[in-house]
Order: C-alpha cells, then structure tokens, then sequence
C-alpha cells in the first residue's frame, strides 16, 4: 500500500513537472537552478504562500539564494543574510524548522529582520531545513502576507517540498563533471567567494576583524538600500570605498 508520505511526494514532484520553464532561463544555468525556481514556484501555488525561495548554506559560512519564485521573494531572502539574522539563519543551525507565523511577534529574536521584512509586506515566515539526516545544504523559505499558521497538510507539504528540493541538489551534483559544482550552482557560491574578498578589503582598508568588516558592509548595504553582494563586488572592483577618509 502506498503510504500518504509517498503520495505526498509524488503530487509534489508532479507539480513540479507540471509548472512551465522560465523563458529568462539560459544553458549556463544548467539543470539544477531552473528546476529549483519551478520547485519555488510550484511551492507557492500549491500551499499556497506569496513567495518560497531556496538557500545554499554550509557550516563554514557559507550563505546563497540558489532559487526564489520571484523577484520580490529573492531580496527579502537576502534581508536575512544582509542583517545576519533571521528564522533562515535560525532553521539551518538548529536542524529544526522555524515557524514564524506572525513576523510582528519575533523582533526580540530577530528585531532588524522583522522590521526589514515586515516593510516587505512579509507577515509570516516559515523556513525548512533542506537536509537528508547528518547532511545539511541550505534551507527552503515560506513567505506569506498575513499572520495565519500553515495547516498540518501545509506542514507536510513544505517539508515535501524541502525534501525535493534535497534531492535535486544532491543528483544535480552527482551529474557534474569530476571536480566541479552543478551548472549554476558555481555562480551561486561565486558570489560568497566575492563577498568574502570584500570583507578581506574592508578588514584591511579600516583596520578592523573581519566581524567588524562584514557588519559595516551590512549596515551599509541596509542604510543604502543595495544588494549585500552587489555591494561586494563594487568594493572588490573599488567603485566604492567604506573607508570615510576617501569620501565614500
């Protein structure tokens, strides 16, 4: 007999199937990135939910938007990785999901995210952990505009949903070539390298650690409206400086 697990996920990858290719989508994506937005954009129809993106993060730090459904869902992913806070963060570290269904109600853990998201029109968030046992990858997020809890079939699907989402990481891996990461997903993790650098710069350029580095960018990237890894690759290309001595 099949069990409703199995249901679950066979609706859930049907749905994916079924959802139309981004005509925006190139050969130097690859696979993996262009199924990760349908499986976004599936999710959003199908719990439904205004926006659900998809996170690549590693335990050395390392910390991306593979996927989000949609323009306006990929800069509130960034909000949480540009404040350094937020239930995404939270959901990887924890290997647990979090579940927000009132953003209103989570400024004492995450006080700058709430109120950037909130502007967003952000009302509920809800984040999942993509990971298959021991393995962590990233984290699948929810986003819906008005604070209602998702049902126990909305649960279950989202958990489906950050399953696939497991799987089509892992086999988009499994089909590179020797020594080399899934088509996209080496932009996905080229931008962090790029952040990185910046952060090395600014550490220099104002004397201060490397922590110190990353929340000036932060704050900086926040105050100016800017995109954190737009901000990086201005610093690593010195199209702008942090350092108040040279006038930027």
């Amino acid at each position: 007999m099949v069990s409703r697990a199995q249901q679950r996920l066979a609706q859930v990858r049907a749905l994916i199937d079924a959802e139309p290719a981004d005509p925006a989508d190139s050969a130097a994506d690859g696979a993996t990135m262009p199924l990760l937005r349908r499986l976004c954009r599936a999710a959003v129809r199908s719990l439904p939910a205004t926006g659900v993106g998809v996170s690549v993060m590693t335990e050395a730090g390392v910390q991306e938007i593979a996927a989000a459904s949609n323009a306006t869902t990929q800069r509130i992913e960034e909000l949480q990785f540009s404040l350094g806070e937020g239930p995404c963060i939270d959901a990887f570290a924890s290997r647990r999901p979090v579940l927000l269904s009132d953003l209103r109600d989570g400024g004492g853990r995450w006080p700058a995210y709430c109120v950037a998201a909130d502007g967003e029109g952000v009302r509920g968030v809800f984040a999942f952990p993509v990971q298959d046992g021991a393995a962590r990858l990233g984290v699948l997020d929810v986003y819906r505009d008005r604070p209602e809890d998702l049902s126990p079939e909305g649960l279950a699907q989202a958990l489906t949903f950050a399953d696939v989402a497991m799987t089509v990481l892992v086999d988009g891996q499994a089909g590179a070539p020797a020594g080399r990461l899934a088509g996209g997903m080496d932009k996905v993790l080229e931008n962090r390298a790029e952040l990185h650098q910046a952060q090395g710069m600014v550490m220099v350029q104002m004397g201060i650690t490397l922590t110190e580095a990353l929340a000036l960018m932060r704050a900086h990237a926040y105050a100016n409206d800017v995109d954190l890894n737009d901000l990086a690759r201005d610093i690593v290309a010195r199209r702008v400086s942090l350092d108040p001595g040279e006038g930027a």
